[in-house]
């Protein structure tokens, strides 16, 4: 990384502290805990954000905007873990933003000593968050999918990122090797009974974390635009009342699973409602607001990765 990188990043934790000491009112030790870092580096932290006058009478960083909207969206929904990036106003639908979150949440998971299982979803934001996870040895850890990724023609999904993650990691990771849709509800049922892929849906029901993408459904959804639901089924799923999905899950306006459609073909693991284990969307742009909301509403999330723009459409609606 860049001296200049180095020095942003570094702005940007002090930015930070100097929030929630200066504005939440935390003290060192308890932003020390938030950050998990020690009371020592929370202190310079802080410091270093008086030093730079990014704090006058008010926090003078874009940051301060975003951590604002966290904590409103955290609040309105119950969440346990919400991040807001800014918006790149040369790149609104980047998702770099939230990948690199995102990565720091799955890299602070990934160096705790006590064996974790982190399962992961597929999509854009989710893959960008594997590809900035640095390499390091963690072989006590495990990765597990939430999702079939083999499409209709056989092919399998370039956006999967349990194996991607495996190789950075060392960790032992388990693929969920199993069509995105079967051709019928009985014979979903029947290849879940086959024991290597009840095993790995154990793994996954035992997740320390769960991060996944949350994609809309409307005609430019990622899982008919990557081939996993035809536009047939995809139309029929929107008569339904389908507004987003998560890893594949379909759900209405309200964040209800809907009942039929290509749900009950999904080998997805269905996702618990209301969300028990640590389980974070990452999503961003105009097109996700309703299904984002709809997640949120129906708690098929507790934790958010997203950037300002997006969290403001969702405030409003």
């Amino acid at each position: 990384m860049a001296a200049s990188d180095n020095e942003k990043s570094r702005l940007d934790e002090a930015a930070r502290a100097g929030w929630l000491y200066f504005i939440a009112g935390h003290t060192q030790n308890e932003i020390a805990k938030m950050l998990q870092i020690s009371r020592a580096s929370a202190q310079r932290l802080v410091s270093l954000c008086l030093a730079e006058r990014l704090i006058t009478f008010r926090l003078e960083h874009p940051i301060a905007a975003c951590m604002e909207l966290a904590a409103r969206l955290k609040d309105l929904f119950h969440l346990v873990y919400c991040e807001v990036v800014p918006t790149d106003p040369a790149a609104p639908l980047s998702a770099a933003g939230i990948a690199e979150r995102a990565a720091n949440i799955l890299e602070l998971k990934l160096r705790t000593e006590k064996p974790t299982i982190l399962a992961l979803g597929t999509g854009r934001a989710v893959r960008a968050a594997v590809e900035r996870v640095s390499p390091i040895d963690c072989p006590n850890h495990q990765i597990v999918s939430l999702v079939g990724n083999i499409s209709a023609d056989g092919s399998a999904s370039f956006f999967d990122t349990v194996g991607r993650l495996a190789d950075r990691t060392k960790a032992r990771h388990y693929p969920m090797p199993l069509p995105f849709l079967m051709s019928s509800a009985g014979e979903r049922d029947q290849m879940l009974k086959i024991d290597p892929i009840a095993k790995v849906r154990a793994v996954a029901a035992k997740a320390d974390l769960r991060l996944i993408g949350i994609g809309q459904m409307d005609q430019r959804a990622q899982v008919h635009v990557d081939g996993f639901v035809t536009r047939q089924e995809l139309l029929e799923m929107m008569r339904l009342g389908a507004v987003g999905e998560l890893t594949g899950w379909a759900f209405d306006a309200q964040g209800r699973i809907i009942k039929g459609g290509t749900n009950a073909r999904l080998t997805s693991i269905p996702p618990q409602i209301p969300a028990a284990a640590l389980t974070i969307g990452a999503a961003v742009g105009p097109a996700k607001v309703s299904a984002i909301g709809a997640a949120l509403k129906g708690r098929l999330i507790n934790g958010l990765i997203t950037d300002e723009a997006t969290a403001n459409a969702i405030l409003k609606q």
